[in-house]
Formats: C-alpha cells, structure tokens, sequence
C-alpha cells in the first residue's frame, strides 16, 4: 500500500498561511538585534566550555583571546554608556547658556517665541519659555537682545 503525504493546493496555502500567522504571532514585540551584546557573547563562552571535549580542552591561548575578547567588549560598553551621559552634561550646560535670552522653538507645525526662563538639567533638557517646557533640541534659533 502507497501513502500519499503531498498536500492539495488549497490545504498547502491554508497550512502557509497558519504558519505565516503562527510565525508573526511568535515575533510580535521583539526587534531584530545587528549585534552581539556582552551577555551574549558570555552565554556562548560559558556554552562553549559546557560542551568542550575533556579530552581535548580548550587551548590556554583561545581562552585568554575570548577573555580578552569579552574584556574589551565590556569597556566599550561602559564607554558607550559614559559618552551618553557626558552628551547629556554638555546638553544642559549648553541648554544653560541660553538661559534669559530669546529663543525659536519649533513645536511640530508651530514655531513658538519667547525668552528662556527656566533650565531643566537631564539626559535631555528642558527650557521653560511662556510657562512651558520644550526639549532644548526644539530650539531653532536664539536672538540676541539688544540693549
């Protein structure tokens, strides 16, 4: 006796199309990462040492380069993070310069007018102008007052 395991064409596009379904369902919410982050990277070291051969165990010299490897990837995360935060002070200091003069603000269509009256320090600062604040990236222009 033959067994016929091939689908029809109908039923093949309606299991496609559930496991497209299925398929999107399991991905919602989750963005594609480009890069390898530092857990990563220790997940797949500690993974690759689980699994070594103990007849053959990894070599001292791959194991000091993975360290080293994981050493540098660590920094240049904490440098990353140290140049976000020192991006932030240079923001509200240069937010503070401003404070007392006018400025133009652009608020999405509308383009707002008025001296900077208070300076909120952050990762992204503020500047209070007509009893509002507005991130200081929104600034477009500051005049100067004559006088």
């Amino acid at each position: 006796m033959q067994l016929n395991t091939a689908l029809s064409g109908p039923d093949l596009a309606k299991t496609r199309a559930a496991v497209d379904t299925f398929n999107k369902t399991i991905g919602a919410g989750k963005v594609a990462s480009q890069g390898l982050g530092k857990d990563d990277f220790l997940k797949i070291l500690i993974t690759q040492l689980q699994h070594q051969d103990p007849t053959a165990p990894l070599e001292d010299k791959e194991f000091i380069a993975q360290m080293a490897q994981f050493s540098s990837l660590e920094q240049m995360t904490n440098l990353s993070a140290n140049f976000s935060k020192l991006q932030g002070l240079l923001a509200s200091s240069e937010a503070s310069g401003i404070l007392g003069k006018q400025v133009l603000i652009q608020d999405g269509d509308n383009i707002v007018t008025g001296v900077v009256r208070e300076v909120v320090r952050g990762d992204v600062p503020l500047v209070g102008v007509n009893g509002k604040y507005y991130e200081f990236s929104q600034v477009s222009s500051v005049i100067q007052q004559e006088g």
